[in-house]
């Protein structure tokens, strides 16, 4: 199909929209991409989309990436609109992490954390080398086992049950409250930003911007270099109770990551020296986003902890009004659409300017030109 350029508003979107499927498309002799495909073969980026969108379904996450090309920011903004369209019949209750079905655990902090290093999937110990097998129709890359598998503890002790005899780990505050949880996909951004709001907004933010932010905290634009207590990676139970039972039941166990990154605190007239905690939560398997987002909490805290912040991952309204990828996207990208009426006051403007400067100079050459002449006489 050959394109020409179209005049017109309307119709000119209309051939875009066109053109847009032909090229998403590809070519027509290669097998067409299914949306069962890239949720079974594309995991980390249907992950990644569920995250950022704040919608877990990885059905529409890989339609999302389908309809986007593969434009992940695209997919997620998709993602995120269509959540807008669901109704909402409640909250679930808190889940407990401490009873995650665990995939997999790993702790840098501790070589023999109870219940040992879980290693799981991951990149962690492969070469960065091109699988040229994987090119060929049907090629894979899992090795023959090496040994038989042993089965998994149903729980595996947490880092902060592992130092809990001792008290170096800061407690997790409980909530002696019931005031429902800040909703930021409801109330607007609010300054001081509690910890609640703070984790939202993190959770939905972009994995780019927090990474960037994690390692300029680690280079030392900030206060936190820390250790990584505890990853790990597996299923959650989550509950709800409705409101005609009375009693929680049982909706779904999703697969999510949790980061807990340990950083030293002197301590003050009233804490002792311990440990501190940033923390990461984020559905499916999305470890760079957990430690990126649990190192970026931990910075934020600085004020409670009475830390100096200057840094601008310390900066809570620097990093909450700039984390999120849709707004980021779609303020970027909107200098796309017209703007002829601005960019014209913007040209008068500095014709305007430009008049003005050359009038002003060629006044004052005259005017030195009168001097010299008067200097001569």
């Amino acid at each position: 199909m050959a394109y020409v350029a179209v005049k017109g508003g309307e119709r000119a979107i209309t051939n875009a929209h066109a053109w847009l499927g032909e090229v998403r498309r590809g070519d027509v002799a290669v097998p067409e991409l299914s949306v069962a495909q890239i949720r079974e073969q594309m995991g980390l980026a249907v992950d990644r989309v569920m995250a950022e969108g704040s919608c877990y379904d990885p059905d529409l996450a890989a339609l999302a990436i389908k309809q986007a090309r593969g434009d992940l920011p695209e997919a997620i903004f998709l993602l995120r609109a269509y959540r807008t369209t669901l109704p909402r019949f409640g909250a679930s209750t808190p889940i407990e992490t401490a009873d995650m079905a665990v995939q997999r655990r790993v702790s840098a902090a501790f070589k023999d954390i109870p219940g040992g290093q879980v290693l799981g999937p991951t990149f962690d110990y492969t070469h960065r080398l091109l699988d040229f097998k994987l090119a060929a129709d049907g090629g894979h890359d899992v090795p023959p086992a090496q040994v038989a598998e042993e089965l998994m503890p149903t729980q595996l002790a947490t880092i902060a049950q592992v130092f809990a005899h001792e008290g170096l780990l800061e407690a997790d505050p409980v909530a002696e409250t019931d005031t429902p949880p800040y909703d930021l996909t409801r109330e607007p951004m609010a300054f001081p930003a509690e910890r609640d709001q703070r984790l939202q907004a993190l959770a939905r933010g972009d994995e780019g911007f927090l990474l960037s932010l994690a390692y300029s905290s680690q280079r030392g634009w900030g206060s936190t270099h820390p250790l990584c207590g505890e990853i790990r990676m597996g299923e959650v139970s989550v509950g709800f109770t409705p409101d005609e039972l009375g009693f929680e039941i049982e909706l779904a166990d999703l697969p999510m990551t949790e980061c807990i990154m340990l950083s030293g605190f002197a301590g003050s007239a009233e804490q002792a020296p311990q440990y501190t905690r940033g923390y990461g939560l984020t559905f499916g398997h999305n470890e760079r986003k957990a430690m990126s987002m649990s190192i970026v909490d931990r910075a934020l805290r600085g004020r409670e902890l009475g830390e100096e912040g200057q840094a601008p991952c310390q900066d809570e309204e620097f990093v909450l009004y700039h984390s999120d990828v849709v707004e980021a996207s779609g303020f970027v990208q909107h200098l796309k659409l017209p703007h002829y009426v601005d960019f014209q006051a913007d040209l008068q403007f500095l014709r305007r300017l430009r008049r003005e400067f050359f009038d002003a100079k060629a006044k004052a050459l005259a005017e030195q030109a009168e001097h010299m002449k008067e200097a001569a006489e």
